[in-house]
């Protein structure tokens, strides 16, 4: 079965002709550019696009696994963070950042003769939440992982197989994905998040989100870890080390999410059910 999808994979790309790919150095990302290189070579080529919403490190190893895989990697400044309704963060400010995206993305493949853009939408995608799809719709962007059947694990394990890193990296969203819709968006929280975040990875944690939040007195950071690594944060004097450090960051409260790290936690507020009214006995 996953052969059968890696030569579907293979054919939709070869019958692009060449490809542009939207890059992220994410798990999708990184093995659809690994097989366009392998199928189109000089003929295709993977763009990422750098905007205080990417982490640095990731940045910096999105680029090394271009380099040590053999694809070559194009960085392109993109400006999401001059739109302002990226900037008030509504529920859909995915697609502002997508857009944004895909407006860099189309002159570079109009210019260097690239006959389709394509990004690392896959089928375990559907039904989820994702408003970029809605832009990458209005740019006619490829999806050739979806179009081939491959499920997120599907893509792990083809990344297993052929020698990628990325098979087992944890999921990661942008730096904005951490502050709850309706509060700002900015590059100052942005710097904060990631430094708090770096904090906690630089301690051993592998399955990271620190959602960043404004209260009257200061800022407050949540944590939410794995929950095989809750146990170890929580022992010890780990938890205080944590809250020192990003106390120097400059969060006055920090917490812990006692349910863990689930994907899409910031949108269960928009799709809760109403609370049922309190009844007197």
């Amino acid at each position: 079965m996953l052969s059968a999808k890696h030569d579907r994979l293979r054919a939709l790309l070869e019958g692009y002709g060449s490809c542009l790919v939207a890059y992220s150095g994410g798990v999708d990302s990184v093995l659809l550019a690994k097989v366009a290189h392998d199928v189109l070579g000089r003929r295709a080529l993977a763009a990422i696009a750098d905007s205080p919403s990417l982490p640095r490190r990731e940045l910096a190893e999105a680029l090394e696994l271009g380099g040590r895989f053999g694809f070559p990697v194009r960085v392109l400044a993109t400006s999401e963070f001059e739109n302002e309704r990226y900037l008030a963060n509504p529920t859909n400010r995915c697609y502002f950042c997508k857009f944004e995206l895909f407006t860099a993305l189309a002159p570079l493949a109009r210019a260097e003769g690239f006959n389709v853009i394509a990004y690392g939408e896959n089928a375990s995608d559907l039904g989820d939440h994702r408003p970029g799809a809605q832009a990458a719709a209005e740019f006619k962007i490829q999806a050739p992982l979806k179009e081939a059947g491959f499920t997120k694990s599907e893509i792990r394990e083809l990344s297993a197989q052929l020698g990628l890193p990325t098979a087992d990296k944890p999921q990661l969203a942008c730096l904005s994905s951490r502050i709850p819709y309706g509060e700002s968006v900015t590059p100052e929280k942005l710097l904060m998040i990631e430094k708090a975040e770096n904090s906690l990875r630089d301690l051993g944690f592998r399955e990271v989100r620190v959602r960043h939040h404004e209260l009257k007195q200061g800022h407050l950071a949540r944590i939410e870890l794995g929950r095989e690594e809750m146990a170890r944060l929580l022992g010890g004097d780990v938890m205080d080390r944590v809250a020192a450090s990003l106390a120097e960051i400059g969060y006055a409260h920090v917490t812990v999410d006692a349910r863990g790290y689930r994907r899409g936690s910031l949108n269960e507020v928009m799709f809760r059910p109403p609370s049922k009214p309190l009844t007197g006995s």
